[in-house]
């Protein structure tokens, strides 16, 4: 297989972070070639900035590039005996950042830092949907959340629990307890370069990017694209390690902790 042709949906932070995270793998196995964003002028200066060959004032042109082989669009415990428990928080004060306030921009702590926990819980329950979701928080009068609380039980009486915030500084942290010991994964939970078990702990970094990134650790995205490269090379349309009812479920569960808390967006009702 040749190089697989990446382009890059949008020009922001992330996708910065992402693109210098893919120049960390080998380039005869992953190629950025095109950048689109809604503004022309901004896909043009992301990819002077990343040596990017095309960039596209709109995202239906990116598809329609026949050179695209992928776009992304800019996310065993044997030694801890069986699992009981999970818990995860992520709070960083944003509430002077437009995108996390404003319903419009898909703003909110749920969908904007409460599913890298929720992704977490799901990861490690293996994408069992949950019996049960007890959900409590604090709207802002855009009608965002701004923080979280959530409970959830599974069967055979195992829990988790996380917290989410906009407003707040929170530990950041997650542990998974099981009837024989303890994962701590410490902060940042989302991208985390080391692991405690059972009070042990070992370092995975990742590589030094190649460009100031924005968010910590991103160039462990890497590992994201790496993964879509062998989906494809042995033909497969999703990922075992999060597949299509991975996604599904966990935007049915933001949805009924939406619900539960009391935030509506426009497209619940179509």
């Amino acid at each position: 297989m040749s190089a697989l042709s990446w382009g890059i949906c949008s020009a922001g932070k992330i996708s910065h972070d992402f693109t210098v995270a893919l120049k960390t793998l080998p380039a005869e196995d992953h190629q950025v070639v095109a950048v689109a964003a809604r503004n022309l002028e901004d896909a043009e200066e992301f990819s002077r900035k990343h040596n990017i060959s095309k960039a596209y004032g709109g995202y239906e042109e990116l598809a329609r590039d026949p050179d695209i082989g992928q776009c992304p669009s800019v996310r065993g415990f044997s030694y801890i005996g069986e699992v009981k428990m999970v818990r995860a928080d992520f709070g960083v004060p944003l509430l002077n950042v437009p995108r996390s306030v404003q319903k419009e921009l898909g703003g909110g702590a749920l969908l904007d830092l409460g599913i890298y926990c929720l992704q977490f819980i799901n990861m490690v329950y293996n994408g069992e949907k949950p019996e049960s979701i007890q959900a409590s928080g604090i709207c802002l009068e855009t009608g965002v959340d701004e923080t979280v609380a959530v409970n959830l039980k599974y069967s055979e009486n195992r829990l988790a629990t996380f917290t989410c915030s906009a407003g707040v500084q929170l530990h950041n942290d997650a542990i998974i307890g099981g009837t024989k010991g303890t994962i701590q994964v410490p902060s940042p939970m989302w991208c985390p370069t080391s692991l405690v078990v059972n009070g042990k702990e070992t370092q995975y970094p990742v590589p030094e990017p190649y460009l100031r990134l924005n968010f910590t650790n991103s160039t462990g995205m890497r590992y994201e694209a790496e993964e879509v490269r062998q989906c494809l090379l042995k033909g497969l349309k999703e990922s075992p390690v999060m597949s299509h009812s991975d996604s599904l479920l966990l935007i049915e569960l933001e949805d009924e902790i939406h619900r539960q808390v009391g935030v509506v967006h426009s497209q619940d009702c179509q």
